[in-house]
Order: structure tokens, then C-alpha cells, then sequence
């Protein structure tokens, strides 16, 4: 789809000429007012630093575990004002980016890891109804989508292999014209369908939701309220906030790609700015020409791969392809704009849909997340066991973050639980180097994986290298 798509992008930037360059997500008048910031100081049993879907899980599993736990969170900005409320909405059961790559680090624990990801998203989709979280949460499943000839060949070879190791429970392979059939675009050649392993979700909603539910259960919660510093404080921590201080007996830290209160974890995560539009709604014609009436997730099979997916008023998010990793790991808000992107983008949008020419983008933005070498969150204590973090979730953090904030609670409380058990959370993975070598790593590799897509998926010395290591670059 992309090389084909790079030709005719200018042919499509005039849908561009109305996009506002805010999270579509955020723009919302129903969006709850801040909480006060903290200007006194606080004390409490565990002290949870970041208001995303990391912050809010854990914060909201610390209540339901013991009802008498004193719960204090505090938020930098808004919850949910990042990544947490600026992304697909893609809520996967998957621990492990997906189950290729889990099945190629932990072979052992693959049937495990899927087991405890599908009671992940069970318990999501059971705390939404019993919250009353209003976030359009449908558990349509994801198609993993070929728009070349070798990538259906991949996509056939890999249902083979799921087949062969009794993991096929749920996915069923789809050929050119049964992907078709679900979803019209001339440059599908085959999927796979996962049908019940991902729920879509209005992202910003659910974290506003978890806000409430935390909130109701009697955890304070402190917006406009950054943690400068964590330093022990008697048989507990304290953390410095611009006008006041947390005494603390236990901390959790859930920042994921804001830098890390604990210094030695931070060069296990680096900042990627992935970038989306989103449509005006379609009419119930251009819904008839593109079918969707399963409305499942998709996402291509490219190295360079876009997601999309319809919202609840139907309205397509076209995202990802670019993975934009700035000099140095700054985080910064002017990144969050790229109009060559979103250029870029548009024109992949109508050679996936030519039948939607005409259709406007109301809405493009980027933002930050935070990646890691193994793609997939890796979890520790600091301070004696007195903080626990999580981090490096890399673009699948919408599920899996209800899983970590399991995983810091059960080490906080020091206990050996199944989760605590896996290697996954056992083990880090490695760091990245530091600059010029970081950024010169991931150009090269962002190189090669262009690259491979142009040349029918073959991977240069580079790939293998890293593959062989381990490594990688993704979103």
C-alpha cells in the first residue's frame, strides 16, 4: 500500500484543509474538570505518580484490593491529557506486543502470558460495566490485514504455525475475498482475524472514567501537579510537588514515557511520536462501500504498518506509519504536530479507500509514547522494595497497563504471585545507548525496515543483527 500511496499524496491534502491539530479523542465539551492542584502536604499509605491509564488502574486495583488502603494520585497535567487519551483505542489482550513477539522471548510462558492477557481484558470489560464507564468499549476483535502478495503468504505460513502449536483458538484466516468482504479496499490480499483478543475503546473516556470510579472510591487526586523529586523519607518516601509534599509508605510510579522519577530506569524507554487523523462521519452510503459491519480493529502488515478503525458516531482513524524519534529523547509539545505526516498519511487513506475521494479529516495529531527494546513493558522496584514502576508499554498500553498496575501492587506488597513469577517481569530488557548512538540505531534501523517493506519483506544484515539480539525499534 505505501509505496504506491507516497505517489499520490498530494493529490489528497486539500482533505486536509479543515483538520484541527488537536487529539479528536480530547475534543470534547463533556471533558470533566480538572482536580485542584496539591498545595499542602499529604500523607498516605501508596502514592500513585501519573494520571494515565498506568496512574488510574493502579490507583483503582489498590481500593478494590483493600478498601482501607489510603490512595493518593497526582497528575502533572489532566488525566488521561497524553498518550492515554490520544491513541487508537485499540484494548488488546496481549501482555506481549503481540503474540509473535511473545512467543519469540518467552516460549515457556507464551500459553500462560495469553492466558493471564485474556483474563486481562475480561476484567477490563467487567470493571467498565461495573464502573458504569461510558467509552464505547466493543469487543469487536482485529484483522491483521496483507496489502502485498509475500505478506499473505506470511499471514497464511503464520495461522499454519498458530495451528500447528494449538494457539489458534479465536483467529481464523481470511483470503483475499473474505477480508474483502468484511472490509472493501483493493489493497487487501488476505487477514487474519482475531475475534474476541481486542475491544475498541473511546481512549480519552476510559481514562476519564477510571478518574470517577477512583474518585468515588475515596482516592484524592491532585492534577496540575508534577513530582519533582523522590528521596526516602523515614520508613517511607517523599515526593516534592511545586507547592506542597507526599509522605508516602509505598509509591508507584506509572509516568511511561515522561522521564522517570527512579534515574537508572530511563534508558530503558525512548520517546516515539506517532501521528493519526481522523474523518468526518461517514454517510450511510460511504458506509455501504466500504462494508465494516463487523467494525472490527485493522492494522497492515508493513514494518511501517497503519491502524484504523471506525469511532462510535462512525467516523475512520487512519494512523501510525510514520514513527518519528526525535534527537536526544526530548519530549516536547511542538512535536505534536506534523502536517508532512499527516500529508503522508491522507494519501495512504484513499489508495486503502479510492471510494471514499471527497471525505474531509476533521482532526490530526501526535504524541509520544514511550518504546523499549523488547516492545513490550518491563517492570521493577527501587528503594528497597519501597517503589514499584512500569514502563515501556510501546503503542499497546490501552490493555496492558491494568496488567502492570497488577504487577506493581503485588510487588510493593512483596508477594510472589503468578505474575510475579514470569520472567516477563523478572527480567528487563536492554537499555538503549546513549546519543549520538541511540538516534544513528534507530535511523538505521528505521532504514532497513522501509526498506524490507519496498523489497517484499526481505531484511538486510542490519534486521538480522538485531533479531538475532533481540532488539528492535516499533511503535
Amino acid at each position: 500500500m505505501a509505496p504506491s500511496a507516497m505517489s499520490r499524496t498530494n493529490d489528497w491534502t486539500t482533505s486536509l484543509s479543515e483538520a484541527q491539530p488537536v487529539p479528536y479523542w480530547l475534543d470534547d465539551p463533556g471533558r470533566p474538570r480538572p482536580e485542584p492542584a496539591l498545595t499542602a502536604t499529604e500523607t498516605c499509605d501508596l502514592l500513585v505518580v501519573g494520571g494515565g491509564y498506568s496512574g488510574l488502574w493502579t490507583a483503582l486495583l489498590a481500593k478494590e484490593r483493600d478498601p482501607h488502603t489510603d490512595v493518593v494520585l497526582v497528575e502533572a497535567r489532566e488525566a488521561g491529557w497524553a498518550a492515554s487519551g490520544r491513541n487508537g483505542g485499540f484494548c488488546a489482550a496481549s501482555l506481549t506486543h503481540g503474540l509473535a513477539n511473545g512467543l519469540s522471548r518467552w516460549p515457556d510462558e507464551i500459553r500462560t502470558l495469553e492466558e493471564l492477557g485474556a483474563r486481562n481484558l475480561d476484567a477490563i470489560e467487567e470493571a467498565v460495566a461495573r464502573h458504569g464507564i461510558d467509552c464505547d468499549f466493543e469487543r469487536t476483535g482485529e484483522i491483521d490485514v496483507a496489502t502485498e502478495p509475500y505478506q499473505a503468504r506470511e499471514l497464511r505460513d503464520w495461522y499454519a504455525e498458530l495451528e500447528r502449536r494449538g494457539l489458534d483458538g479465536g483467529v481464523e484466516f481470511l483470503d483475499r475475498d473474505a477480508v474483502r468482504a468484511q472490509v472493501a479496499s483493493p489493497t487487501f490480499e488476505a487477514g487474519l482475524w482475531d475475534r474476541r483478543g481486542v475491544a475498541m475503546v473511546h481512549p480519552a473516556k476510559l481514562a476519564w472514567g477510571l478518574k470517577r470510579a477512583c474518585a468515588r472510591l475515596g482516592v484524592r487526586i491532585y492534577e496540575h501537579t508534577p513530582a519533582l523529586t523522590l528521596r526516602p523519607y523515614g520508613a517511607g518516601m517523599a515526593v516534592r510537588t511545586p507547592y506542597g509534599r507526599v509522605r508516602a509508605r509505598r509509591v508507584a510510579l506509572g509516568t511511561n514515557v515522561f522521564p522517570n522519577l527512579v534515574r537508572r530506569v530511563r534508558s530503558y524507554t525512548v520517546p516515539v511520536y506517532d501521528y493519526a487523523l481522523m474523518t468526518e462521519p461517514l454517510t450511510a452510503e460511504q458506509r455501504a462501500s466500504i462494508g465494516w459491519r463487523n467494525r472490527q480493529g485493522l492494522g497492515d502488515s508493513a514494518n511501517q504498518f497503519h491502524y484504523f478503525r471506525l469511532s462510535a458516531d462512525n467516523r475512520i482513524l487512519w494512523g501510525g506509519y510514520d514513527a518519528v524519534y526525535p534527537y536526544g529523547g526530548r519530549v516536547r509539545a511542538e512535536y505534536d504536530d506534523r502536517p508532512e505526516t499527516y500529508a503522508k498519511l491522507a494519501g495512504h487513506f484513499f489508495t486503502c479507500f479510492p471510494q471514499l475521494e471527497g471525505l474531509r479529516f476533521t482532526h490530526g495529531w501526535g504524541g509520544a509514547i514511550d518504546t523499549c527494546s523488547r516492545f513490550s513493558a518491563f517492570y521493577g522496584t527501587a528503594h528497597r522494595g519501597k517503589v514499584a514502576y512500569a514502563a515501556g508499554y510501546t503503542g499497546l498500553g490501552v490493555g496492558a497497563t491494568r496488567f502492570g498496575a497488577d504487577v506493581m501492587l503485588d510487588l510493593l506488597a512483596g508477594e510472589r504471585t503468578e505474575r510475579t513469577a514470569l520472567e516477563m517481569v523478572r527480567r528487563k530488557p536492554l537499555p538503549f545507548p546513549p546519543e549520538p548512538f541511540a538516534w544513528t540505531g534507530i535511523a538505521l534501523t528505521k532504514w532497513s525496515l522501509a526498506r524490507a517493506d519496498a523489497r517484499g519483506g526481505r531484511r538486510n544484515l542490519w534486521l538480522k543483527a538485531m533479531d538475532r539480539l533481540g532488539l528492535g525499534f516499533d511503535s
